[in-house]
């Protein structure tokens, strides 16, 4: 398929730039992935679209405040430093700006010295492998010196960075939220809970590779960025059992959706106690494995998002959605309205 058969026209203006006050207040537009039916309604209706046994799937990955702000120690420029990934021990893959100041063997220092970094290694398109020195915990650091590393479409400064964490986040790891679980409140998981519907968790480290745009003109040659990703032995079970009682799996965001689908991809249509790093691209075309069906965000033009929904639906269901949700000014992106696909 065609990069460009996932277009469509989207004003600026419907971009959301800063969250509601309350997470759960945003709108739902529910999408029957069969029909093409699509009604409007409010997110804290959700629960009427799940049933005792269903499994609703959060991804529970906490992002880093990975943007820090430092001086290189031999001229005193300015550089600033996105935290991508941990290779080994103190080495993490950062994006570096501007690179072309940072070469191998160059130091840098945050926080008045607190926290020091030298180059280990340069990648490309502003890629960097710094090897960090500090005295204490690192993730203690990084709370006191750095920033949310917000999306690049958000251009407002956030007041309180935990309204960009999920209420249950707890694995330290993502440069991105998993933003489908900003709808959630600790109140409405529980009245989920009361319902019978399991509450489960996943892990997927999200990379910054998710806001990077496809380059290419056919998906068939779209290489997708690599994440972390985790299961354990107890929650493959709960899932495995729903599945075999004939129940849903309800994957909270893409990111869940990706770990379920590459796990059960590779054990056959099985849920198992597996970690690993994933890359798996899925376009329409793709037959699902584990998910039955999906909330999620609105995303962004030709994005392997977009594409990633349309093969749960149709691309002419998503298309239709879309255009809808831009009629009725639904809010787009990380802190916009929500959208289940049934």
């Amino acid at each position: 398929m065609k990069v460009e058969d996932f277009d469509f026209d989207l004003p600026e203006s419907l971009i959301a730039q800063t969250p509601l006050l309350d997470r759960t207040s945003s709108r739902l537009m529910v999408l029957d992935k069969t029909t093409g039916d699509i009604s409007d309604e409010k997110f804290t209706n959700i629960i009427d679209y799940l049933n005792e046994g269903d499994a609703l799937v959060l991804n529970d990955t906490r992002v880093l405040p990975a943007r820090l702000h430092g001086i290189k120690e031999e001229t005193g420029a300015h550089i600033e430093v996105l935290l991508l990934k941990q290779k080994e021990g103190n080495k993490w893959e950062t994006l570096v700006k501007p690179a072309k100041r940072i070469r191998v063997g160059a130091k840098i220092s945050f926080g008045e010295g607190e926290l020091t970094a030298i180059c280990t290694e340069e990648l490309e398109h502003g890629g960097r492998i710094l090897e960090f020195h500090y005295t204490g915990i690192f993730y203690e650091i990084l709370e006191n010196l750095g920033e949310m590393p917000l999306p690049p479409y958000i251009k407002e400064q956030l007041s309180d960075q935990d309204r960009y964490q999920t209420v249950y986040a707890k694995e330290n790891g993502s440069a991105a939220a998993p933003t489908a679980g900003l709808h959630f409140t600790e109140e409405l998981l529980e009245t989920i809970r009361k319902k019978g519907i399991h509450i489960c968790f996943v892990t997927l480290h999200v990379g910054l590779g998710t806001f990077r745009p496809v380059d290419v003109s056919d998906t068939e040659n779209h290489k997708m960025h690599s994440e972390f990703y985790r299961l354990n032995a107890e929650t493959a079970a709960i899932l495995n059992e729903v599945k075999a009682n004939g129940k849903k799996i309800v994957a909270v965001g893409t990111t869940s959706i990706r770990t379920l689908e590459t796990i059960a991809t590779k054990f056959d249509g099985e849920l198992q106690a597996d970690s690993g790093w994933t890359d798996i691209f899925i376009f329409p075309g793709y037959t699902f494995k584990a998910v039955d069906a999906l909330i999620t965000n609105f995303h962004l033009p030709k994005s392997t998002l977009i594409m990633l929904v349309s093969a749960l639906s149709t691309r002419e269901n998503i298309l239709n959605a879309y255009h809808h949700a831009v009629e009725a000014k639904y809010r787009f992106f990380s802190f916009g309205d929500a959208m289940f696909i049934h």
